[in-house]
Protein backbone atom coordinates (compact mmCIF):
# COMPACT_ATOMS: atom_id res chain seq x y z
CA UNK A 1 0.00 0.00 0.00
CA UNK A 2 2.74 2.45 0.91
CA UNK A 3 4.33 4.03 -2.17
CA UNK A 4 7.48 5.20 -0.42
CA UNK A 5 10.55 3.05 -0.14
CA UNK A 6 10.22 1.26 3.18
CA UNK A 7 13.97 1.42 3.67
CA UNK A 8 13.82 5.22 3.48
CA UNK A 9 11.00 5.25 6.02
CA UNK A 10 13.03 3.08 8.39
CA UNK A 11 16.09 5.27 7.90
CA UNK A 12 14.05 8.38 8.72
CA UNK A 13 13.00 6.76 11.99
CA UNK A 14 16.61 5.86 12.81
CA UNK A 15 17.73 9.44 12.08
CA UNK A 16 15.06 10.84 14.40
CA UNK A 17 16.11 8.48 17.18
CA UNK A 18 19.75 9.50 16.72
CA UNK A 19 18.82 13.17 17.01
CA UNK A 20 16.83 12.46 20.18
CA UNK A 21 19.79 10.62 21.73
CA UNK A 22 22.07 13.52 20.80
CA UNK A 23 19.74 16.05 22.45
CA UNK A 24 19.63 13.85 25.54
CA UNK A 25 23.42 13.84 25.72
CA UNK A 26 23.69 10.06 25.28
CA UNK A 27 25.71 10.33 22.08
CA UNK A 28 27.96 13.08 20.78
CA UNK A 29 27.20 15.41 17.92
CA UNK A 30 29.87 13.71 15.80
CA UNK A 31 28.34 10.28 16.44
CA UNK A 32 24.89 11.58 15.52
CA UNK A 33 26.23 13.12 12.31
CA UNK A 34 28.03 9.88 11.45
CA UNK A 35 24.83 7.87 11.88
CA UNK A 36 22.78 10.25 9.74
CA UNK A 37 25.45 10.42 7.03
CA UNK A 38 25.50 6.64 6.78
CA UNK A 39 21.75 6.52 6.06
CA UNK A 40 19.98 7.12 2.76
CA UNK A 41 17.19 9.61 3.46
CA UNK A 42 14.34 11.07 1.44
CA UNK A 43 14.48 14.67 0.27
CA UNK A 44 12.58 16.65 2.85
CA UNK A 45 12.52 20.09 4.47
CA UNK A 46 12.76 20.40 8.24
CA UNK A 47 12.75 24.18 7.88
CA UNK A 48 9.11 25.23 7.98
CA UNK A 49 9.69 28.45 6.03
CA UNK A 50 11.48 26.63 3.20
CA UNK A 51 8.72 24.03 3.12
CA UNK A 52 6.06 26.75 2.84
CA UNK A 53 7.98 28.36 -0.03
CA UNK A 54 8.20 25.04 -1.87
CA UNK A 55 4.50 24.52 -1.17
CA UNK A 56 3.75 27.84 -2.87
CA UNK A 57 5.98 26.81 -5.77
CA UNK A 58 4.19 23.45 -6.00
CA UNK A 59 0.82 25.20 -5.96
CA UNK A 60 1.91 27.36 -8.91
CA UNK A 61 3.10 24.24 -10.73
CA UNK A 62 -0.16 22.38 -10.05
CA UNK A 63 -2.37 25.27 -11.12
CA UNK A 64 -0.22 25.83 -14.21
CA UNK A 65 -0.72 22.23 -15.33
CA UNK A 66 -4.47 22.49 -14.74
CA UNK A 67 -4.59 25.83 -16.55
CA UNK A 68 -2.70 24.42 -19.53
CA UNK A 69 -5.19 21.57 -19.97
CA UNK A 70 -8.05 24.04 -19.53
CA UNK A 71 -6.72 26.17 -22.38
CA UNK A 72 -6.43 23.10 -24.60
CA UNK A 73 -10.06 22.12 -24.00
CA UNK A 74 -11.65 25.55 -23.57
CA UNK A 75 -13.35 25.43 -26.99
CA UNK A 76 -15.05 22.11 -26.26
CA UNK A 77 -16.11 22.93 -22.67
CA UNK A 78 -19.84 23.33 -22.31
CA UNK A 79 -21.43 21.25 -19.62
CA UNK A 80 -18.43 18.97 -19.40
CA UNK A 81 -16.58 21.17 -16.93
CA UNK A 82 -17.54 18.70 -14.18
CA UNK A 83 -15.35 16.05 -15.80
CA UNK A 84 -12.55 18.60 -16.03
CA UNK A 85 -12.67 19.04 -12.24
CA UNK A 86 -12.27 15.30 -11.76
CA UNK A 87 -9.37 15.42 -14.20
CA UNK A 88 -7.71 18.09 -12.06
CA UNK A 89 -8.00 15.78 -9.05
CA UNK A 90 -6.40 12.97 -11.07
CA UNK A 91 -3.54 15.32 -11.99
CA UNK A 92 -3.00 16.04 -8.29
CA UNK A 93 -2.88 12.38 -7.32
CA UNK A 94 -0.59 11.60 -10.26
CA UNK A 95 1.78 14.38 -9.20
CA UNK A 96 1.80 13.14 -5.61
CA UNK A 97 2.50 9.63 -6.85
CA UNK A 98 5.39 10.77 -9.05
CA UNK A 99 6.97 12.93 -6.33
CA UNK A 100 6.65 10.17 -3.72
CA UNK A 101 8.36 7.70 -6.06
CA UNK A 102 11.10 10.30 -6.60
CA UNK A 103 11.94 10.18 -2.87
CA UNK A 104 10.22 13.48 -2.00
CA UNK A 105 8.55 13.52 1.42
CA UNK A 106 7.37 16.56 3.35
CA UNK A 107 9.23 18.68 0.83
CA UNK A 108 6.47 21.16 0.07
CA UNK A 109 6.01 20.13 -3.56
CA UNK A 110 4.29 16.86 -2.65
CA UNK A 111 2.17 18.67 -0.04
CA UNK A 112 0.81 20.99 -2.73
CA UNK A 113 -0.23 18.15 -5.03
CA UNK A 114 -1.78 16.00 -2.27
CA UNK A 115 -3.80 18.84 -0.74
CA UNK A 116 -4.70 20.20 -4.18
CA UNK A 117 -5.99 16.80 -5.26
CA UNK A 118 -8.23 16.54 -2.19
CA UNK A 119 -9.54 20.10 -2.68
CA UNK A 120 -10.37 19.67 -6.37
CA UNK A 121 -11.97 16.29 -5.67
CA UNK A 122 -14.20 17.82 -2.99
CA UNK A 123 -15.19 20.63 -5.39
CA UNK A 124 -15.90 18.13 -8.18
CA UNK A 125 -18.11 15.97 -5.95
CA UNK A 126 -19.86 19.06 -4.59
CA UNK A 127 -20.65 20.31 -8.11
CA UNK A 128 -21.83 16.87 -9.22
CA UNK A 129 -24.07 16.23 -6.18
CA UNK A 130 -25.38 19.81 -5.77
CA UNK A 131 -23.33 20.29 -2.56
CA UNK A 132 -24.60 17.21 -0.76
CA UNK A 133 -22.46 17.45 2.36
CA UNK A 134 -22.74 13.83 3.48
CA UNK A 135 -21.54 12.49 0.13
CA UNK A 136 -18.66 14.99 -0.01
CA UNK A 137 -17.53 14.13 3.52
CA UNK A 138 -17.79 10.39 2.80
CA UNK A 139 -15.62 10.60 -0.32
CA UNK A 140 -13.02 12.80 1.40
CA UNK A 141 -12.93 10.39 4.35
CA UNK A 142 -12.11 7.51 2.04
CA UNK A 143 -9.59 9.33 -0.15
CA UNK A 144 -7.78 10.97 2.79
CA UNK A 145 -7.44 7.61 4.54
CA UNK A 146 -6.04 5.99 1.41
CA UNK A 147 -3.73 8.97 0.87
CA UNK A 148 -2.32 8.69 4.38
CA UNK A 149 -1.83 4.93 4.09
CA UNK A 150 -0.01 5.45 0.80
CA UNK A 151 1.94 8.70 1.30
CA UNK A 152 2.23 8.87 5.12
CA UNK A 153 1.42 12.59 5.26
CA UNK A 154 0.04 13.65 8.66
CA UNK A 155 -2.11 16.29 6.97
CA UNK A 156 -4.11 13.46 5.41
CA UNK A 157 -4.56 11.80 8.80
CA UNK A 158 -5.88 15.09 10.19
CA UNK A 159 -8.16 15.54 7.17
CA UNK A 160 -9.46 12.01 7.70
CA UNK A 161 -10.37 12.82 11.32
CA UNK A 162 -12.26 15.98 10.36
CA UNK A 163 -14.01 14.31 7.43
CA UNK A 164 -15.05 11.30 9.52
CA UNK A 165 -16.44 13.60 12.22
CA UNK A 166 -18.33 15.50 9.51
CA UNK A 167 -19.79 12.21 8.26
CA UNK A 168 -21.14 11.48 11.75
CA UNK A 169 -22.63 14.98 12.11
CA UNK A 170 -24.30 15.01 8.69
CA UNK A 171 -25.57 11.47 9.25
CA UNK A 172 -27.29 12.62 12.44
CA UNK A 173 -28.86 15.56 10.59
CA UNK A 174 -30.24 13.16 7.99
CA UNK A 175 -32.18 11.33 10.73
CA UNK A 176 -35.52 12.48 12.20
CA UNK A 177 -35.44 15.79 14.09
CA UNK A 178 -35.90 14.30 17.55
CA UNK A 179 -32.48 12.61 17.19
CA UNK A 180 -30.75 15.97 16.64
CA UNK A 181 -30.97 16.86 20.33
CA UNK A 182 -28.73 13.90 21.15
CA UNK A 183 -25.94 15.11 18.84
CA UNK A 184 -23.51 16.05 21.70
CA UNK A 185 -23.81 12.59 23.23
CA UNK A 186 -23.41 10.92 19.83
CA UNK A 187 -20.22 12.92 19.20
CA UNK A 188 -18.96 11.98 22.67
CA UNK A 189 -19.51 8.29 21.88
CA UNK A 190 -17.86 8.72 18.49
CA UNK A 191 -14.80 10.46 20.02
CA UNK A 192 -14.45 7.76 22.67
CA UNK A 193 -14.70 5.04 20.02
CA UNK A 194 -12.13 6.80 17.86
CA UNK A 195 -9.74 7.17 20.80
CA UNK A 196 -9.89 3.60 22.07
CA UNK A 197 -9.94 2.21 18.53
CA UNK A 198 -6.75 4.05 17.55
CA UNK A 199 -5.17 3.10 20.88
CA UNK A 200 -5.88 -0.56 20.25
CA UNK A 201 -4.48 -0.31 16.73
CA UNK A 202 -1.30 1.24 18.12
CA UNK A 203 -0.85 -1.71 20.46
CA UNK A 204 -1.24 -4.17 17.57
CA UNK A 205 0.85 -2.13 15.13
CA UNK A 206 3.49 -4.35 13.54
CA UNK A 207 5.25 -1.56 11.66
CA UNK A 208 6.09 1.90 12.95
CA UNK A 209 5.05 3.68 9.73
CA UNK A 210 1.59 4.63 10.93
CA UNK A 211 2.40 5.33 14.58
CA UNK A 212 2.33 9.12 14.24
CA UNK A 213 -0.99 9.05 12.41
CA UNK A 214 -2.60 6.96 15.13
CA UNK A 215 -1.18 9.28 17.79
CA UNK A 216 -2.65 12.27 15.96
CA UNK A 217 -6.01 10.49 15.78
CA UNK A 218 -5.94 9.85 19.53
CA UNK A 219 -5.23 13.49 20.34
CA UNK A 220 -7.91 14.64 17.91
CA UNK A 221 -10.39 12.36 19.65
CA UNK A 222 -9.49 13.88 23.04
CA UNK A 223 -10.05 17.42 21.76
CA UNK A 224 -13.29 16.44 20.03
CA UNK A 225 -14.55 14.70 23.18
CA UNK A 226 -14.03 17.87 25.22
CA UNK A 227 -15.67 20.22 22.73
CA UNK A 228 -18.62 17.86 22.24
CA UNK A 229 -19.66 18.49 25.86
CA UNK A 230 -18.39 22.02 26.42
CA UNK A 231 -21.29 24.22 27.55
CA UNK A 232 -20.49 27.15 25.26
CA UNK A 233 -20.13 24.93 22.19
CA UNK A 234 -23.30 22.96 22.91
CA UNK A 235 -25.38 26.07 23.65
CA UNK A 236 -24.23 28.11 20.65
CA UNK A 237 -24.46 25.23 18.19
CA UNK A 238 -27.91 24.37 19.52
CA UNK A 239 -28.99 27.89 18.54
CA UNK A 240 -27.19 27.94 15.18
CA UNK A 241 -27.65 24.38 13.92
CA UNK A 242 -30.72 23.08 15.73
CA UNK A 243 -32.60 26.36 15.75
CA UNK A 244 -33.41 26.23 19.45
CA UNK A 245 -34.88 29.41 20.88
CA UNK A 246 -33.48 29.88 24.38
CA UNK A 247 -35.50 32.50 26.18
CA UNK A 248 -34.09 34.84 28.83
CA UNK A 249 -33.83 33.09 32.18
CA UNK A 250 -33.98 29.62 30.61
CA UNK A 251 -31.22 27.22 29.67
CA UNK A 252 -30.48 24.30 27.35
CA UNK A 253 -31.51 20.76 28.34
CA UNK A 254 -29.03 18.97 30.63
CA UNK A 255 -27.34 22.30 31.33
CA UNK A 256 -25.88 21.22 34.67
CA UNK A 257 -24.44 18.11 33.03
CA UNK A 258 -22.62 20.23 30.46
CA UNK A 259 -21.46 22.65 33.17
CA UNK A 260 -19.89 19.75 35.06
CA UNK A 261 -18.49 18.26 31.86
CA UNK A 262 -16.76 21.55 31.01
CA UNK A 263 -14.56 21.35 34.12
CA UNK A 264 -14.43 17.64 34.95
CA UNK A 265 -12.94 16.60 31.60
CA UNK A 266 -9.98 19.05 31.71
CA UNK A 267 -9.30 18.01 35.30
CA UNK A 268 -9.31 14.38 34.19
CA UNK A 269 -6.95 15.15 31.32
CA UNK A 270 -4.52 16.88 33.69
CA UNK A 271 -4.66 14.02 36.18
CA UNK A 272 -3.97 11.29 33.63
CA UNK A 273 -1.29 13.45 31.97
CA UNK A 274 0.62 13.60 35.26
CA UNK A 275 0.07 9.93 36.03
CA UNK A 276 1.12 8.73 32.57
CA UNK A 277 3.69 11.53 32.05
CA UNK A 278 2.05 12.40 28.75
CA UNK A 279 3.23 15.84 27.61
CA UNK A 280 0.68 16.23 24.79
CA UNK A 281 -2.21 15.27 27.05
CA UNK A 282 -0.93 17.81 29.58
CA UNK A 283 -1.08 20.58 26.97
CA UNK A 284 -4.55 19.50 25.89
CA UNK A 285 -5.70 19.54 29.51
CA UNK A 286 -4.24 22.99 30.19
CA UNK A 287 -5.70 24.53 27.03
CA UNK A 288 -9.10 22.94 27.60
CA UNK A 289 -9.11 24.22 31.18
CA UNK A 290 -8.37 27.75 29.91
CA UNK A 291 -11.25 27.44 27.45
CA UNK A 292 -13.48 26.28 30.30
CA UNK A 293 -12.72 29.48 32.20
CA UNK A 294 -13.49 31.46 29.06
CA UNK A 295 -16.77 29.54 28.73
CA UNK A 296 -17.98 30.61 32.17
CA UNK A 297 -16.81 34.19 31.71
CA UNK A 298 -18.58 34.35 28.34
CA UNK A 299 -21.92 34.15 30.15
CA UNK A 300 -21.08 35.31 33.67
CA UNK A 301 -18.67 38.28 33.90
CA UNK A 302 -18.23 38.48 37.68
CA UNK A 303 -15.51 41.17 37.62
CA UNK A 304 -13.72 43.38 35.09
CA UNK A 305 -11.26 41.61 32.83
CA UNK A 306 -8.19 43.44 34.14
CA UNK A 307 -8.97 42.46 37.75
CA UNK A 308 -9.71 38.87 36.74
CA UNK A 309 -6.40 38.62 34.85
CA UNK A 310 -4.48 40.09 37.78
CA UNK A 311 -6.00 37.68 40.29
CA UNK A 312 -5.60 34.76 37.92
CA UNK A 313 -1.95 35.60 37.31
CA UNK A 314 -1.26 35.89 41.02
CA UNK A 315 -2.93 32.55 41.74
CA UNK A 316 -1.07 30.90 38.88
CA UNK A 317 2.26 32.33 40.07
CA UNK A 318 1.66 31.16 43.64
CA UNK A 319 0.61 27.68 42.51
CA UNK A 320 3.64 27.41 40.20
CA UNK A 321 6.07 28.53 42.91
CA UNK A 322 4.57 26.11 45.43
CA UNK A 323 4.74 23.23 42.95
CA UNK A 324 8.35 23.94 41.99
CA UNK A 325 9.46 24.02 45.63
CA UNK A 326 7.72 20.73 46.32
CA UNK A 327 9.08 18.93 43.26
CA UNK A 328 12.54 20.43 42.70
CA UNK A 329 14.34 17.85 44.89
CA UNK A 330 12.42 14.81 43.65
CA UNK A 331 14.19 12.54 41.18
CA UNK A 332 11.45 9.95 40.54
CA UNK A 333 7.77 10.12 39.66
CA UNK A 334 6.44 13.62 39.06
CA UNK A 335 9.51 15.82 39.26
CA UNK A 336 10.80 19.24 38.25
CA UNK A 337 14.09 17.81 37.01
CA UNK A 338 14.94 18.57 33.38
CA UNK A 339 13.87 15.97 30.84
CA UNK A 340 16.95 14.60 29.10
CA UNK A 341 14.97 14.24 25.87
CA UNK A 342 13.87 17.88 25.91
CA UNK A 343 16.03 20.69 24.66
CA UNK A 344 17.16 23.08 27.39
CA UNK A 345 19.05 25.42 25.08
CA UNK A 346 16.87 28.32 26.18
CA UNK A 347 18.26 28.16 29.72
CA UNK A 348 21.79 27.74 28.38
CA UNK A 349 21.37 30.76 26.12
CA UNK A 350 20.04 32.82 29.02
CA UNK A 351 23.03 31.83 31.13
CA UNK A 352 25.43 32.82 28.34
CA UNK A 353 23.74 36.20 27.91
CA UNK A 354 23.85 36.96 31.64
CA UNK A 355 27.49 35.89 31.87
CA UNK A 356 28.50 37.99 28.88
CA UNK A 357 26.73 41.03 30.29
CA UNK A 358 28.40 40.59 33.65
CA UNK A 359 31.78 40.22 31.95
CA UNK A 360 31.27 43.42 30.00
CA UNK A 361 30.75 45.49 33.17
CA UNK A 362 33.86 47.49 33.90
CA UNK A 363 34.70 48.75 37.34
CA UNK A 364 34.48 52.49 37.80
CA UNK A 365 36.56 52.45 41.05
CA UNK A 366 40.13 53.72 40.65
CA UNK A 367 43.00 52.74 42.91
CA UNK A 368 46.00 55.02 43.48
CA UNK A 369 49.03 52.78 43.90
CA UNK A 370 51.78 53.98 46.26
CA UNK A 371 54.28 52.37 43.96
CA UNK A 372 55.17 54.96 41.29
CA UNK A 373 56.69 53.35 38.23
CA UNK A 374 58.88 55.18 35.79
CA UNK A 375 61.87 57.41 36.31
CA UNK A 376 63.66 54.80 38.47
CA UNK A 377 62.85 56.46 41.81
CA UNK A 378 61.79 53.23 43.55
CA UNK A 379 62.71 49.57 43.50
CA UNK A 380 65.17 49.44 40.67
CA UNK A 381 66.75 51.45 37.93
CA UNK A 382 64.49 53.20 35.49
CA UNK A 383 64.79 55.48 32.56
CA UNK A 384 66.12 58.24 34.82
CA UNK A 385 69.11 56.15 35.83
CA UNK A 386 68.72 56.68 39.62
CA UNK A 387 68.34 53.93 42.21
Amino acid sequence: MIVRDKKLVENAGLAQEAQKLNKAGLITKEQCKGIIDSLTLARTNDNLLVRILFFILGSFLYTSICGFFTLLTIDSIDNSYKFLLFFFAIVGFAGAEALSRSKFYGHGLDDAFILGAQLTLAIAIGVTTNSYELVIASFITLTSLLSYLRYLHLSMALLFCFALAAVVVYSVFSLPSYVHSFLPFIIMAFAATLYFGSKKLKQKLAQSYYYQGLTLTQNFALVLFYFSGNYLVVRELSIELLGQDIAAGSDIPFAYLFYAFTFVVPAGYLYFALVKKDRILLWIGLLSFCFSIYTIRFYYAVMPIEIALTIGGAVLFAATLFTIRKLKNKETGITFQADRFTETNAFLAAEIVVTSQMGSIQSEVSFDSPMAFGGGDFSGGGSGGSF
